[in-house]
Order: structure tokens, then sequence, then C-alpha cells
């Protein structure tokens, strides 16, 4: 099995083990720390990127798998506002996720989990996934890296809206995720703002957001 795929399930066992976190039911009704998302709205963004990975592993691939950075720049969510209706929609689809609450998502989540620890192993190295909720092909691989950079992201974001350390993942997870979120980086800033991001406080840019 390749490594995204064993950094996927990796990090997909590290939001199980923090959506159940007593922690996270405690606070199921407060407010994220991410703006218009409740606590329960972000668990279960969190959850439904193994949903996401299902839908994907139950797809006939159809037309040519889009390049990875072009999958980004086609997305209407990652430059439109809060109050854009892709941005409301994931908020909606999180909270729909969380509508039963925390235990019973955790439980469907790691359920989920055991299923797919079994599917990605069998899936072929050139496997193509097509998004339905997108329009576009990606390459199965690819596709796994996006859901990791998620998992790597809304883990810290749920972390720190109910208190707890965010959880700690191995280097062969987060490397892939530096690495994509610094391309994505470059390709909106570009790569003088982010070289001076990382090496130059007094030139630095006010922000070098990949989103």
């Amino acid at each position: 099995m390749g490594d995204i795929r064993q950094a996927y399930l990796t990090a997909a066992e590290s939001a199980v083990t923090l959506l159940r976190d007593p922690a996270v039911a405690a606070a199921w009704d407060k407010p994220s720390a991410l703006t218009e998302f409740s606590v329960a709205g972000l668990a279960g963004h969190l959850a439904h990127q193994l949903v996401r990975v299902g839908d994907a592993l139950g797809s006939d691939a159809t037309g040519e798998p889009v390049p990875l950075l072009d999958h980004y720049t086609m997305s209407p969510w990652v430059q439109a506002g809060l109050d854009h209706e892709s941005n409301v929609g994931i908020r909606r689809a999180g909270e729909t996720s969380a509508a039963d609450g925390a235990a019973t998502l955790a439980t469907r989540t790691a359920d989920l989990l055991e299923r797919q620890r079994v599917a990605l192993p069998a899936e072929p190295a050139g496997r193509v996934v097509h998004l339905a909720w997108s329009g576009w092909s990606l390459r199965l691989d690819d596709f796994l890296l996006t859901r990791v950079m998620e998992l790597v992201v809304h883990s810290d974001d749920l972390a720190a809206s109910v208190g707890v350390d965010t959880p700690e993942l191995p280097a062969t997870v987060i490397d892939p995720v530096v690495e994509l979120l610094a391309r994505l980086a470059v390709h909106r800033h570009g790569a003088t703002a982010v070289i001076r991001a990382l090496s130059r406080t007094e030139r630095a840019p006010a922000t070098i957001s990949a989103f």
C-alpha cells in the first residue's frame, strides 16, 4: 500500500480518537474556533472526510483525472466568502453529519475507517475516482492527499475549539500536508511572498494562507 494511503489511515484514526474525546461531547453545542461553525458542525465536517473517501471509492471513474492543483483552482469554496453557497453547504453538511450526537458520530466514523482499512490496500496503483460533488475526477492518491490535509487542519481546529492538545501526527502525515499547503500558498501569493514569510520577518507579508 502506498505511503499516502497509509498516511490517510493514520490521520483518519487520529481523527476518530479526537472525536471520541469527552471534551468534544462536552462542548458539542458551543461555537467552534471557526467562524459560523458550531463544535458539532466542525466535528461533523471532520468526520465527513471519511464519508467523502467512501463515496469516491464507490464511484466509477469518468474522464481524465485533473491535476491536483487544478482541483483547488476549480473549486469555488477555496476563495469564496463565508456566505457563498459552497461554504454554506459545507457547514450545513457538517451539522447534518453531527445530528445524532457525538457518540454516534464517532462510532459511525470508526466503522467507516475499519472498512477503508480493508478497501484501500486492494485498490490498484493507478486508480482514478470520480468526485460527484465537484464534477471531475482525480487520481485516488491525489484525492487521499486532499483528505489528509483536511483531517490534519480540521483536527487542529476541533482540538482548539474544545481546549485539548492538537493531535500529534508522524512526519509521514505532516510532511505531505505541509508540501501541499506550501504549493497552494505559492500559487495564491507567489513564490516571493512565501519565501519572505518563511525567511524574513522584516519583509514578511501579512499572510500566506493557502485558502
